[in-house]
């Protein structure tokens, strides 16, 4: 499916017969991944790129910006609503990619401190939401600091391929062109090490989707009576969830990956946007409740079950 959806989105071939990115009807529909807007390939715009470009025209075009975010919003609503991260683990084309790298083979990182995500937080307040609404220049324009300084998916989707189609570019390298480079290629080495390591550590528009995981139509639901703590579900996860602690967590990106191992059909996916604290708000990881049954003796967990045939 993200193979599918990737090609999809970037199966623009008009480049070879006139350089230059695809200006037409599509690229005014935001793609709900991660997918740069000026690769020569791409169909549609990209949803943090459409952000930052109105946060930073909003001073001198406030009339034409505050039709344009009431266009994106209402957008941006719907994917959110409708999918929530589901995009992350179906739809996004960069992370489709960090799955294929990390299937290479070598080392392997099983964990990083989990602080490190924080760190998407920060970049969404500063570079994707803050510097381009406050950091103008005399015009009153300001720039796309997430874009310009940092985003991988620009630089190699956007950046590398059109230095190789138009060589007049290749005099207005300079410093911000290699620094990107150098994120690219540090990125790309830790998403061989580390499995969805761009997603879990930088990326905001994850973030933003992730806002919207416990509102939104498609969420995830654990049932108790049926779980037997074996603990397939958490080792599955891509994300290092606590399951079903944070099973509809702004970190969960619907890889369904729990659901399809369960073995006891434990773990659903239902549709709702009702709030349900019994089912949203689980304080308690499976793994952990096992642990602690064996602590405290065979065949037992807190809750009183017995699961003697475990093994």
């Amino acid at each position: 499916m993200q193979f599918l959806v990737a090609v999809c989105a970037n199966s623009y071939l008009g480049f070879l017969l006139r350089p230059g990115i695809y200006g037409g009807w599509l690229k005014n529909f935001c793609f709900p991944g991660l997918n740069c807007y000026s690769c020569p390939l791409a169909l549609m715009a990209c949803p943090l790129g459409t952000l930052q470009h109105l946060l930073a025209s909003v001073r001198a075009l406030p009339q034409t910006v505050a039709r344009a975010a009431l266009y994106f919003g209402g957008t941006f609503l719907l994917y959110g609503l409708l999918f929530g991260r589901l995009v992350c683990g179906w739809i996004c084309p960069f992370g489709f990619l960090q799955e294929m790298l990390y299937r290479l083979p070598g080392p392997k990182i099983a964990h990083l401190p989990r602080t490190l995500r924080h760190l998407k937080f920060f970049l969404l307040a500063t570079l994707v939401l803050g510097l381009p609404f406050f950091l103008v220049g005399e015009v009153g324009y300001g720039q796309v600091w997430f874009c310009r300084v940092l985003c991988p998916a620009g630089t190699l989707e956007a950046g590398l391929p059109n230095l190789l189609l138009e060589p007049s570019l290749r005099g207005l390298i300079g410093f911000v062109f290699y620094w990107k480079i150098f994120l690219l290629v540090m990125i790309l080495i830790f998403c061989v090490l580390y499995l969805r390591f761009f997603c879990k550590i930088f990326c905001p528009l994850g973030l933003l989707y992730g806002f919207f995981n416990r509102v939104g139509l498609f969420r995830l639901r654990w049932q108790e009576k049926s779980c037997i703590r074996c603990g397939l579900c958490e080792a599955s996860c891509p994300m290092e969830l606590e399951i079903p602690k944070e099973i509809n967590s702004r970190e969960c990106i619907r890889c369904l990956n729990c659901l399809f191992l369960c073995p006891t059909k434990s773990i659903t996916f239902n549709k709702s946007y009702r709030w349900e604290k019994e089912f949203d708000l689980v304080p308690f990881s499976v793994t952990k409740i096992r642990h602690e049954a064996r602590r405290k003796g065979p065949g037992r967990d807190p809750s009183g079950k017995d699961h003697s045939g475990l093994s």
